[in-house]
């Protein structure tokens, strides 16, 4: 798919992404995801494929945290308090750490939710809304979605495929 420039397509690109992704995921064993083999989002490092989940969980909860402060007229730090745009691997080693105690199941529990929390969020604002303007600086507030939802999502299967292939999992 091209790249999303309205709302029906964000939510066909999210949900489209996510599916692949979780078809991807649902046959990988327990005993396969605390293995940090993948490699990790900062430069000469390795994570698990429990990582990689609570990556996509800690950024979904950022986008719903960007939404919610702007909604409130409330100052919001992209991409999150305390770090900044070149610190993007550092703010992943934040998101493994932050969810290091959840099992695979529980990260794919939280994950869905927060998928369903994302759609949400887009089918509750007008595509006007969504694409209409500059959101933050040169993104409209659908792109923003896009680039930390369905790109990701995206990312995450394209790791997850390589992975199976280069350790001959067959699940």
């Amino acid at each position: 798919m091209g790249i999303a420039n309205n709302k029906d397509d964000l939510l066909k690109d999210i949900k489209e992404n996510y599916k692949k992704l979780m078809n991807d995921l649902i046959d990988i064993p327990d005993n396969f995801t605390q293995t940090k083999t993948l490699i990790g989002h900062r430069k000469g490092s390795k994570m698990s494929v429990c990582n990689l989940i609570a990556y996509l969980i800690g950024w979904g909860n950022l986008v719903l945290k960007w939404h919610d402060k702007m909604d409130k007229n409330e100052e919001v730090d992209f991409p999150e308090t305390g770090f900044k745009w070149t610190e993007l691997g550092l703010l992943a080693e934040k998101f493994y750490s932050d969810y290091k105690n959840n099992n695979y199941k529980t990260l794919i529990k939280k994950l869905d939710s927060v998928v369903i929390d994302i759609i949400n969020l887009v089918n509750s604002k007008n595509n006007d809304r969504l694409y209409g303007k500059n959101w933050y600086r040169k993104c409209s507030m659908g792109q923003m979605i896009r680039l930390n939802t369905a790109s990701p999502y995206r990312n995450a299967r394209n790791r997850i495929r390589k992975w199976k292939k280069e350790n001959g999992y067959s699940f």
